[in-house]
């Protein structure tokens, strides 16, 4: 099992996030495949091969095939979104704000999974990527969804924790 791997993998000086990736991963409230989705789409997003070949087994036997492609979907059309949109923003001049961004983005009519799911782990992964333009909007979206603050921050929790188990399983195959 892939959560297992990971946690036995963690050095002694990570324990905090060993119990983390177990209480919000496996303790977790969210449905199974919003959940899956979530996970598979920040293992992308942590740009970790480790945490990526361990989690992305596990989330394809948890997700439908659309769902599965869809997780992908939200990870890629997100890693494009959230450079434009945190650039846009950061340059601090509102003008970039009436010009058109003339990016393709179809796949967010469409995902090939429920709105609301898509749109959470859109979410996640702009958590991980730092952009607080996209936060803003998927967070706006989600309660117009009727999805609670508490399904918000449970996504952004699983974010927070696979991206830190990603970056310390990286640092220890380089300096452990």
């Amino acid at each position: 099992m892939g959560l297992d791997v990971l946690k036995a993998e963690l050095p002694e000086y990570a324990k905090d996030l060993k119990l983390n990736l177990g209480s919000v991963v496996g303790n977790s409230k969210l449905p199974e495949q919003t959940l899956w989705g979530t996970v598979l789409a920040c293992a992308i997003a942590s740009r970790s091969p480790k945490v990526l070949r361990e989690l992305e087994p596990e989330a394809k036997t948890h997700l439908s095939p659309e769902a599965f492609d869809a997780a992908k979907a939200a990870a890629a059309i997100m890693a494009m979104n959230n450079v434009y949109y945190r650039a846009m923003h950061l340059i601090g001049d509102p003008e970039y704000g009436n010009l058109r961004a003339g990016l393709r983005m179809n796949i967010m009519a469409n995902p090939g999974a429920p709105k609301a799911d898509f749109e959470l782990w859109s979410l996640a992964v702009s958590a991980i990527n730092g952009c607080g333009r996209c936060l803003e909007s998927h967070e706006q979206v989600l309660r117009k969804e009727g999805l609670p603050r508490e399904t918000v921050q449970e996504a952004i929790k699983i974010a927070a924790v696979i991206n830190a188990v990603g970056a310390t399983l990286e640092a220890e195959a380089v300096i452990g």
